[in-house]
């Protein structure tokens, strides 16, 4: 059973979204303001958030960075057309994906379903030991951590994912569009911001210097690869 907290100031959204999400293996709950989500939040253990981004009291964006401060649990941005700057300040600040209105069901379902798989591959289940180590970078996938010259770092899924993916193949380049598809499992429309942004938040916690990164480096018009640090400081 994953508990899903939906929180919108318009019931009318709240009441769609639990609609389109009616699953026995989901058990939804609903927040109306930023204020209201966070003290479900202290309440129970959720797998998801669902977060309207203006909302009262305390908006999504605001509440979402307390959440991160105790909790990597995913969190789904609910937008509004021509909202960007806000989709990127949510991203930014340590939103997973967005959904945009109106919705469509099927995204909606997509979106969810993929959120929940990446959080609890991260958060434990059985898996194959594997590691994979790159200079002063290494990944326990089967611990699901990562470490910076021996120092532990707290990454989100999706975080978590795409490092995955690019410490996979060193030296190899992917293209946002690959990114998109192997970590989101969807098609890439919107890939380039999205994939950006959490490329940016990953070497603000990956490297010393994220302006001169060592590891995570961006081929220009093609994409991101993972590769040695043989520099020094």
């Amino acid at each position: 059973m994953y508990n899903i907290l939906i929180c919108d100031d318009d019931k009318d959204i709240v009441n769609a979204l639990k609609i389109y999400l009616t699953d026995p293996q989901y058990r939804l709950l609903e927040a109306y303001n930023g204020l209201e989500a966070l003290e479900t939040a202290e309440k129970e253990t959720l797998h998801l958030v669902l977060m309207d981004i203006m909302m009262p009291q305390m908006d999504g964006i605001a509440a979402m960075v307390k959440l991160r401060e105790k909790s990597n649990v995913p969190v789904i941005l609910i937008t509004a057309k021509g909202e960007d700057s806000d989709k990127i300040l949510g991203l930014n600040v340590g939103a997973d994906d967005y959904i945009t209105k109106p919705f469509n069901p099927a995204e909606v379902t997509a979106r969810v379903r993929s959120a929940l798989r990446r959080y609890m591959q991260l958060g434990g289940g059985v898996t194959r030991p594997s590691t994979m180590k790159i200079g002063g970078l290494e990944l326990d996938d089967a611990a699901k951590q990562v470490f910076v010259d021996g120092e532990e770092v707290s990454l989100t899924p999706t975080e978590f994912e795409i490092l995955k993916l690019l410490m996979s193949s060193p030296g190899k380049v992917f293209s946002p569009r690959d990114i998109y598809r192997n970590v989101w499992e969807e098609d890439p429309l919107g890939a380039d911001s999205t994939v950006a942004v959490h490329i940016r938040h990953l070497r603000e916690k990956i490297e010393i210097d994220p302006g001169s990164p060592r590891y995570l480096k961006v081929v220009w018009g093609q994409g991101y690869k993972i590769e040695e640090w043989k520099g020094s400081y």
